[in-house]
C-alpha cells in the first residue's frame, strides 16, 4: 500500500471518534508517535500532512496533531505512548511497528492506525490481516 493510501486511512480514523460522539466543542487531536527523529522523517510527516489535508483534515483548522518523537530511544516509545493515552487523543497514528506496539500496550480503546514495515501479524500488532480486531488497523 502506498503512503497516500496510508495517510487517507489515518485521516479517516481521525473522524471515527468525532462521528461517534457527535458534535463537540474543540477539535479532535491526533497523536503521531514516531520511533525516529523529526529530521529523519521530514518526507513521512509531509506525506502525513498532505494525506490528512486530502481527507479534509487541516492541521490547526479542524484537527490538531501532536507529534511525539522517541529519537530512536526504544524505552521512550513506551513513555510517550502512556502520555498520549493520558491526553485522551482521538486517534494515534504510527509509522513503525515498534511505535504501534508501544501504543497497543498503552491502550485498548483509542484507535491506532499503523504503517508497519514488518508483517503486522508476525510482530503481534493484529491477529489477522482480514479482521484485525481490537483498536488497531493499518498497513504493512
Amino acid at each position: 500500500m502506498k503512503r497516500r493510501e496510508f495517510i487517507t486511512l489515518v485521516g479517516g480514523a481521525a473522524a471515527w471518534p468525532v462521528a461517534a460522539r457527535g458534535q463537540q466543542p474543540g477539535i479532535p487531536v491526533v497523536a503521531y508517535l514516531v520511533s525516529g527523529t523529526p529530521e529523519a522523517n521530514v518526507d513521512v510527516v509531509a506525506a502525513f500532512r498532505k494525506g490528512m489535508s486530502e481527507a479534509g483534515f487541516v492541521e490547526g483548522r479542524n484537527v490538531a496533531v501532536e507529534y511525539r518523537w522517541s529519537n530512536n530511544v526504544p524505552f521512550r516509545q513506551t513513555e510517550l505512548a502512556a502520555k498520549i493515552v493520558q491526553r485522551r487523543v482521538a486517534v494515534i497514528a504510527t509509522s513503525t511497528a515498534a511505535a504501534a506496539l508501544a501504543a497497543k500496550a498503552a491502550t485498548a480503546s483509542i484507535p491506532i492506525v499503523f504503517f508497519a514495515g514488518a508483517d503486522a501479524v508476525q510482530v503481534g500488532l493484529v491477529t489477522n490481516l482480514t479482521r484485525p480486531g481490537g483498536n488497531l488497523t493499518g498497513v504493512n
